[in-house]
């Protein structure tokens, strides 16, 4: 079989992933490669999410490798895509989907099991997601949210060095790094209270457009039921013209509901709705029209 070469960001957990998509490839006889691509969003440690210019600053990168033919295959975090992929790339697969929730982790020292979440009053809660800065003053209007940026081992040695009361992580990419928690309280957000952000939990592969050879095997990994799933999550956040600065939380559950949190700025309390999906195809402009 042919040789493919995975392009990947160098983080422990995108190399998790891309190792992830290596062994599913290997197992269907292909040879693979990983290719580790700093990007913009790696280099960059000192802004917070909302505050870094343009959109696409953990993809763009690997992306432009792709278009150039040194990669065949790009491995992301299906939530930190854009909705409208580069000119000359596609999604040609989506993966099964872990947990999707967000995990609060508290140190010992700030439990108040009296409190939601376990978390003491007043608290201090670590994220640079303007999602989870919204979702917090809804839901913890007491707590405050100060920056929190570096990749999930950075994340959580600061909040053992007590920088931190708590922080939020993508509880899929803690499970995957199989990290011991022993030393914190943790709290498994309600993806329908707390809502995750559209295909969280969820790997998008990337090709390039009339590549048939990395089309074919795409099919081999493709997850369509997550992508039926996920692709009204990601149309309500392009009919929102949003990226990773827009507080917006979309979850399409398996059971026909659909949970959005929004707010117009990470400043603002995010507000929380439910809908049902009836099949409509045009749920996600429903979805957006009651939010603007």
């Amino acid at each position: 079989m042919s040789k493919v070469i995975i392009g990947s960001r160098g983080s422990d957990l995108a190399l998790w992933q891309a190792n992830h998509v290596k062994k599913q490839l290997e197992d269907l006889n292909h040879e693979v490669e990983i290719k580790i691509i700093v990007t913009q969003g790696d280099a960059i440690q000192d802004l917070s999410f909302d505050k870094m210019e343009g959109k696409g600053f953990f993809t763009k990168e690997i992306e432009s490798e792709l278009l150039a033919g040194t990669i065949d295959l790009a491995v992301h975090s299906h939530k930190d895509l854009e909705t409208n992929s580069p000119a000359g790339l596609v999604i040609a697969a989506v993966s099964e989907r872990d947990n999707p929730a967000d995990l609060l982790l508290v140190r010992k020292s700030s439990v108040d099991k009296s409190e939601k979440w376990g978390l003491k009053a007043n608290g201090v809660i670590g994220t640079s997601s303007a999602r989870r800065k919204s979702l917090v003053m809804a839901l913890r209007p007491d707590c405050t949210t100060e920056d929190l940026r570096g990749n999930v081992p950075t994340r959580i040695g600061k909040l053992a060095n007590e920088q931190y009361d708590a922080i939020i992580l993508a509880k899929a990419g803690v499970d995957r790094l199989k990290f011991d928690l022993s030393d914190f309280h943790v709290h498994v957000m309600d993806p329908s209270e707390f809502v995750p952000a559209p295909a969280q939990g969820v790997l998008g592969l990337q090709i390039r457009q009339g590549d048939e050879r990395m089309a074919e095997i795409m099919k081999s990994l493709h997850n369509q039921e997550v992508s039926n799933r996920i692709r009204i999550e990601r149309k309500v956040l392009n009919l929102m013209e949003g990226g990773c600065q827009l507080p917006l939380g979309v979850f399409c559950d398996i059971d026909a509901k659909i949970h959005v949190s929004y707010a117009k700025t990470a400043n603002e309390a995010a507000k929380i709705t439910h809908f049902e999906h009836n099949g409509a195809f045009d749920i996600a402009e429903k979805i957006v029209a009651t939010l603007k």
